[in-house]
C-alpha cells in the first residue's frame, strides 16, 4: 500500500503518546522511522512500531530519557543512555559530538545503555549538515543474531558502521551498513511479505546458506510478535571474515571500551562510539571541494549495465525520499498490519482514511 508520509507520521505520533512518550518525543520517533523508510530503508522504519511500544509495555526502553554524563575528558565524554529511546538519547549524544568537535577539533562520544538507534545514517547526516566528517560503530546487546565466519552459532548483532563526509554545495555522502549480510529489520520484513533477502543471507542448523528468514524467526505463530531468536539457524557475516571482523571491532569498541553492554548479555541495548572531525583543523582548505569532485569522478565511471548509472552512498536514499514524498510511502501489507496492532494495543483510533488505504 502507499501513504501520505505526513499523514503517517502524525499517525505514529499519536501512537507513541498514547504509549507514554511525550509529544516531543513522540515527533521525533516518529519522524525518524518514517523518514527511514523514505530512504527505502523499511528495516529500521515504521514496522518497528509496534516492536517500540512492547518495549515500553516491557520496560526494555524509557520513554522521556536524557542521556548522563559518565566521564566527561574534553574530547572524550561518555553518556549513559538510561535505556531510552535510541531517537532521543543518540541525538543528544550527537549534539554533544558536535559542540565538543568544534571546540576541540576531534571528539570521541561513547553512549552506552541506549534503545533501539534506528537508522544509523541519520546520525552521520546530523553531523554532516553541521560541515562534520564522522565515524560511528554501534552493536547490538542482548541474545546475537549473527554467526561470526565460518560459524553456525550466533555471537554478534548486527552491528552497523555508518560514516558521514560532508561536501561542497552537495548533500553529504552517507555510508551505513549492518555487519550482516542483511539488517534483521530487512529479514522481518521479507518475513512479512516484503522483498526476498539475498539466498545467503542466513545459514541454517545444518550449515548450509539459505534465504528463508523463518530460519531466524522460527515457523510464524498468528497473533505473536516476531522473535528473530526462536529460529534454529542465524544471519550471517557480510563479506565473510570481512564482516565478521567489524562485527567483533564494533563489540569491543561500541560494547566494551565505553562500558555498555554485549551480545551475549541478557539485556537489549544500543552501545555506540562516535568519532567526529572538523575538516578544518587539518590543515586543508578545500576538503568539501575535493569530496565533491571525487564523488563526482566516481559517478562518472563506466556502468557495466548501458543506461545504468554509477551512484555514490546517499544517492539512491535521496532519490527513493523524493519520489516516495510525492508519490506516497510504499509499506507492505504486514507493515501495515504491525502499525494497525501496535494502535490497538495503545487505543488509538486509525483514522478511517488510512485504515485500509492503497494511494497516497
Amino acid at each position: 500500500m502507499n501513504i501520505d508520509a505526513g499523514e503517517l507520521t502524525e499517525l505514529l505520533e499519536s501512537i507513541f503518546i498514547a504509549a507514554g512518550c511525550s509529544q516531543a518525543e513522540a515527533m521525533t520517533v516518529a519522524e525518524h522511522l518514517v523518514k527511514s523508510d523514505l530512504a527505502g530503508h523499511a528495516s529500521h522504519g515504521v514496522v518497528r512500531t509496534r516492536q517500540y511500544v512492547a518495549f515500553l509495555d516491557e520496560g526494555r526502553v524509557r520513554a522521556g530519557q536524557i542521556a548522563d554524563v559518565v566521564t566527561d575528558g574534553g574530547a572524550v565524554v561518555v553518556l549513559d543512555g538510561g535505556f531510552g529511546f535510541g531517537q532521543s538519547v543518540g541525538r543528544q549524544a550527537v549534539d554533544l559530538g558536535i559542540e565538543r568537535a568544534r571546540l576541540h577539533g576531534v571528539a570521541a562520544i561513547g553512549l552506552r545503555f541506549s534503545g533501539h538507534l534506528g537508522r544509523i545514517a541519520d546520525w552521520a547526516e546530523q553531523a554532516a549538515d553541521a560541515g562534520l566528517v564522522s565515524i560511528h560503530f554501534v552493536n547490538v546487546a542482548g541474545k546475537p543474531l549473527v554467526a561470526p565466519f565460518g560459524s553456525i552459532d550466533r555471537r554478534f548483532g548486527t552491528d552497523p558502521v555508518a560514516i558521514g563526509v560532508p561536501q561542497a554545495d552537495r548533500p553529504p555522502l552517507l555510508i551505513d551498513f549492518a555487519t550482516s549480510v542483511v539488517a534483521e529489520g530487512k529479514a522481518r520484513i521479507a518475513h512479512l511479505g516484503g522483498p526476498a533477502v539475498p539466498h545467503d543471507a542466513f545459514v541454517g542448523p545444518d550449515g548450509e546458506p539459505t534465504g528463508d528468514p523463518t530460519v531466524l524467526y522460527g515457523p510464524p505463530i498468528p497473533g505473536e510478535r516476531l522473535n528473530p531468536r526462536a529460529g534454529p539457524g542465524a544471519l550471517r557475516a557480510m563479506g565473510d571474515q570481512k564482516g565478521s571482523a567489524l562485527a567483533l571491532a564494533c563489540e569491543l569498541l561500541a560494547g566494551a571500551l565505553i562500558g555498555s553492554f554485549m551480545s551475549g548479555d541478557e539485556a537489549f541495548c544500543n552501545g555506540m562510539l562516535s568519532l567526529y572531525l572538523s575538516p578544518d583543523r587539518f590543515g586543508t582548505d578545500d576538503f568539501l571541494d575535493q569530496a565533491t569532485r571525487f564523488a563526482d569522478h566516481v559517478r562518472a565511471a563506466r556502468p557495466v549495465a548501458a543506461g545504468s548509472e554509477v551512484c555514490v552512498p546517499g544517492d539512491l536514499e535521496r532519490e527513493r525520499t523524493e519520489r516516495q514524498r510525492r508519490d506516497g510511502l510504499h509499506i507492505t501489507d504486514g507493515a501495515w498490519s504491525e502499525i494497525l496492532e501496535a494502535a490497538e494495543k495503545v487505543g488509538v483510533t486509525v483514522p478511517a482514511a488510512l485504515d485500509g488505504s492503497t494511494s497516497a
